[in-house]
């Protein structure tokens, strides 16, 4: 596809030159937008926000390729904008509620990459979801590598998909976010999977529903639909799809026809087999998984219904996962000091990732705190209540995790450490070995955000882990 397609739906064509195409953001996937649309001759001005040394560093290294960047305020799009490509600014932000005040067509980073799109490109295999996400499309990569295709995990994950569309690919695997499915109008991907749908993002969004609606976006076009029949949005929203025969299920339960579920410990196919009726397909068992949780076995059904859709053989599945090597911070073991175990689930950064984690032990001390960005913790308490042997709470939004605690769980012992300095950690892994008894998990498993002691959910996994090993070394037995 040519680049002057990109503008097609916002009027007539204009000539390469005459034209400017504004990209929000000075972020990983706006600086490969630009980098992409100056290396197609495109004018290109980078709106950016910030003014910090990272955006001046990255403002100079585009220069070199004739990009313009503007940093500081915006008072709106450059003169002679003809679209603008955003990287996940919000739609009530000033540029963008102008842009669409004027008629100035909005997209996303991840629509400009399926515009531009050569003929005979690498299908796309797409996925989204409030949680897991990132774990699902890396099984899905090493699925497809198995089965001897070049696969790329980009998106959401790392890679731009600007960059990656041109490449040398048999296919795709894509992680979106609800904030690049927002502006993607015309992505039809050859099969696409919705993990699950919590209270995520509602500030960006304005409200449950429109986060839910950007995440069914990935199922308006696709040519096969995967949803999680164990949950009630990502049923809802493949609800239209299912009568065209394009739905399939997964579930932790016994698979009906048409699913990817489990039987005992196995995962088994009853979607992409020949006699789905009275035929069935093994493709992996639970000793397969790593890390096994429940919430990761929903994870790897994703995958395998998605790696199916594109023709993976069953052996491919199973050897895609015993390759798979997790990221880390996902509910890592660290160390067992005093017959306690200590995990790291620093990426459990809301509360609905944090209750597949809690709900993955029997007994723990939970290590949890941070910015809550407006979520509500009551339901994670209450169902979590059973498990507790302690709490101990860090971070922005503790105190709201204490109330929780002392409606939903008022027999569980809880300690507050307050402080936003590098020493916090090591306190609060203190008082949880002080908590925990034998068999017990020290589960780090947050359900907030990190920015308001860290520079991210990494370095706060990070800290944990330097914290445990501390302690590991302190204790008379050493670490397991």
């Amino acid at each position: 596809m040519d680049a002057e397609a990109v503008t097609a739906s916002a009027g007539p064509r204009a000539r390469r030159g005459d034209r400017t195409i504004c990209v929000a953001g000075l972020g990983v996937s706006g600086t490969a937008a630009a980098r992409v649309l100056a290396a197609r001759g495109e004018k290109v001005v980078v709106l950016e926000n910030g003014d910090g040394e990272r955006a001046r560093a990255g403002a100079a290294a585009l220069a070199g390729l004739g990009v313009e960047v503007r940093l500081g305020e915006l008072a709106g799009p450059p003169e002679g904008t003809s679209l603008i490509v955003t990287t996940g600014w919000p739609p009530h932000h000033p540029l963008l509620a102008a842009a669409a005040t004027s008629g100035l067509e909005v997209i996303s980073e991840v629509e400009l990459a399926w515009r531009l799109r050569p003929a005979g490109a690498a299908p796309w295999l797409a996925l989204t979801g409030t949680n897991g996400k990132t774990t699902a499309v890396r099984m899905l990569t090493s699925m497809l590598k198995a089965a001897g295709h070049r696969a790329l995990a980009v998106g959401n994950v790392g890679t731009p998909v600007v960059e990656a569309v041109t490449g040398p690919w048999d296919v795709l695997a894509v992680e979106l976010s609800s904030f690049q499915l927002h502006r993607s109008p015309s992505l039809a991907p050859l099969a696409a999977a919705v993990l699950n749908v919590a209270p995520d993002h509602l500030d960006w969004h304005g409200s449950m529903e429109e986060y839910a609606r950007a995440k069914g976006e990935v199922f308006s076009r696709a040519g096969t639909v995967v949803h999680n029949a164990d949950d009630e949005w990502s049923t809802r929203l493949a609800g239209p799809y299912g009568e065209a025969g394009r739905g399939v299920g997964f579930t932790l339960g016994v698979p009906g026809l048409g699913q990817i579920g489990v039987v005992e410990d196995l995962l088994v196919d009853r979607a992409f087999v020949a006699d789905p009726v009275g035929g069935a397909e093994e493709l992996a068992s639970f000793a397969d998984i790593r890390p096994f949780a429940p919430h990761n076995v929903a994870n790897a059904l994703a995958a395998a219904a998605l790696a199916r859709s594109y023709g993976v053989s069953a052996a491919s599945v199973r050897r895609g996962l015993l390759d798979f090597v997790p990221d880390p911070h996902r509910i890592a073991h660290v160390a067992r000091v005093g017959e306690v175990d200590y995990v790291d689930d620093s990426k459990a950064t809301n509360p609905h990732a944090a209750a597949a984690s809690l709900a993955a032990y029997p007994s723990i001390v939970w290590v949890a705190g941070g910015q809550l960005k407006g979520a509500d913790v009551d339901d994670l308490v209450r169902q979590a209540a059973p498990r507790l042997r302690g709490a101990v709470l860090l971070g922005a939004d503790r105190e709201r995790i204490h109330r929780a605690l002392a409606r939903h769980a008022e027999n569980v012992p809880v300690v507050e450490v307050p402080g936003q300095d590098t020493g916090v950690m090591d306190r609060v892994v203190t008082e949880a070995a002080r908590l925990a008894a034998p068999g017990d998990t020290v589960l780090l498993a947050p359900a907030g955000a990190s920015l308001d002691m860290f520079t991210g959910y990494p370095a706060r996994g990070e800290a944990f882990t330097r914290a445990v090993h501390d302690l590991a070394a302190r204790h008379d037995g050493g670490t397991e």
